[in-house]
């Protein structure tokens, strides 16, 4: 057989692949019913599911927290700015994926799971991330991992920051908390009738 034949199955195994660890973001429609976006694609229950068991970050507080985030979309970024209209800025923050994880803090997770291949934008990768990081928040800070107001402040402004209160200077930062902690709180009714 030839070289190309071997190339084409090769491709077609990677593709093969790929399409297994990959998941369909919900649509906009969706956003606001936990049960739809799981039967939109169950790699969304699954995913949050195994998270849930591994670092114990309920899938409600998980999903609400992805959602605010990048609203389910892999390849979420700050917006770009542009000098005169037409010279593109670099990006404010390296903050990428459905988690927004920044490299550094992406970094740090990879090391301490050892799990050099993960991606942001591979959904069970991010739900891992957020995952490890609340428990170290509830390990350094004792936050419960069903607070997702005092998490989403950790989350946002790093553990370091939320110990000495960053937060405090930031009232839009708390109504962004207040909002994902409600919308958890309407995931969680939702999720104790899709099970």
């Amino acid at each position: 057989m030839s070289l190309k034949y071997y190339t084409l199955i090769g491709l077609a195994f990677i593709s093969l692949l790929m399409s297994g660890c990959s998941s369909t973001p919900p649509p906009k429609s969706t956003y606001n019913n936990l049960c739809s976006i799981y039967n939109h694609d169950d790699d969304w229950k699954e995913a949050a599911q195994k998270s849930y068991k591994k670092w114990g970050t309920p899938p409600y507080v998980l999903m609400a927290m992805i959602h605010q985030e990048s609203r389910f979309k892999p390849d979420a970024q700050p917006a770009r700015e542009y000098a005169l209209g037409l010279i593109p800025l670099p990006r404010r923050s390296s903050a990428y994926g459905y988690s927004q994880a920044k490299d550094g803090t992406w970094h740090d997770y990879m090391k301490a799971t050892g799990n050099w291949g993960a991606s942001r934008s591979d959904i069970d990768d991010s739900f891992d991330f957020i995952g490890w990081y609340n428990y170290q928040s509830y390990k350094r800070l004792k936050i419960s991992r069903k607070d997702t107001y005092k998490l989403y402040l950790a989350y946002h402004e790093g553990q370091g920051g939320y110990s000495r209160r960053t937060y405090l200077k930031k009232k839009w930062l708390l109504a962004v908390a207040k909002k994902v902690s409600n919308r958890a709180r309407m995931y969680k009714k939702q999720f104790r009738k899709c099970r």
